[in-house]
């Protein structure tokens, strides 16, 4: 995989007022997106304009062993097995059982809504927020005789 972190972004800085950390982080995300790995699978779907659901794949894990945990724009998600039964003689292992964190950076004014387990799926709701202070207003304009 060729890195993209000798990819000069200079240009991008001077249309892009205050974008700077939106690239630091996209650079970051592919460097060290490849040594993530794909465990647990997972979906991000967009369900509204300003709702979306991140579905990752819990099969075998209880509720208690997961844990969602949302802070300073990261969502991070893992799953610690405690009851690993080595005393089983399996003649075929192919569900996977093994520990993970899976991470998301989530956008300004992105609140995580609910998450629920059903069908060995975890799906966390999310919520653009925006504050009323910062959506768009129409300006009225006077006129001076």
């Amino acid at each position: 995989m060729t890195k993209i972190t000798s990819l000069d972004l200079s240009p991008f800085y001077q249309n892009a007022i205050g974008m700077d950390r939106i690239f630091d982080r996209m650079i970051d995300q592919v460097d060290s997106g490849s040594s993530t790995g794909n465990y647990p699978p997972y979906n991000i779907i967009r369900t509204d304009e300003d709702r979306y659901e991140i579905q990752v794949a819990v099969a075998g894990f209880d509720k208690d062993e997961i844990d969602v945990e949302y802070r300073e724009g990261h969502l991070n998600i893992t799953g610690r097995q405690q009851n690993k039964n080595k005393d089983v003689s399996y003649l075929h292992h192919g569900i996977s059982s093994r520990d993970f964190t899976r991470s998301f950076t989530l956008a300004e004014y992105v609140e995580v809504i609910n998450a629920v387990i059903e069908n060995g799926i975890l799906t966390v709701e999310l919520e653009r927020i925006v504050p009323e202070t910062m959506k768009p207003r129409s300006i009225s304009i006077t006129h001076k005789a």
